[in-house]
């Protein structure tokens, strides 16, 4: 347990100084409530309308696709890496996964999800 002593230490001293940060801001900081202030910025344009409104759902599936398929590509560099070491075991194991993320892909193509309309 000796050696996690550095960490401890570390961390400590890592949510000091962010307690610090945080309390300076806050004693430092300038409080001043107007009407423009507490607006809603858009680009530096007066906003026209209501400042909520719905999106599309798609937008938001895009989106978690995307971050769903970047992270399991992510999974093939370290794979790549060590690819030598894992032999024909490590080769199969990462066809299984490709084949697994190919069928995912092939399920969200069929069900109309990359469409753009």
């Amino acid at each position: 347990m000796i050696e996690y002593i550095p960490i401890l230490v570390l961390l400590c001293f890592a949510i000091l100084i962010a307690i610090l940060i945080v309390g300076a801001s806050h004693l430092l900081g300038h409080r001043i409530s107007r009407k423009a202030k507490l607006s809603t910025y858009e680009c530096g344009m007066q906003t026209i309308g209501p400042t909520r409104m719905k999106m599309n759902i798609r937008y938001y599936i895009i989106a978690m696709l995307f971050l769903i398929f970047d992270i399991e590509i992510m999974f093939l560099y370290p794979w790549a890496l060590v690819t030598g070491g894992l032999k024909m075991f490590g080769f199969v194991e990462m066809l299984i996964f490709v084949a697994v993320l190919f069928v995912g892909y092939l399920y969200v193509w069929k069900k109309g999800a990359l469409e753009w309309e």
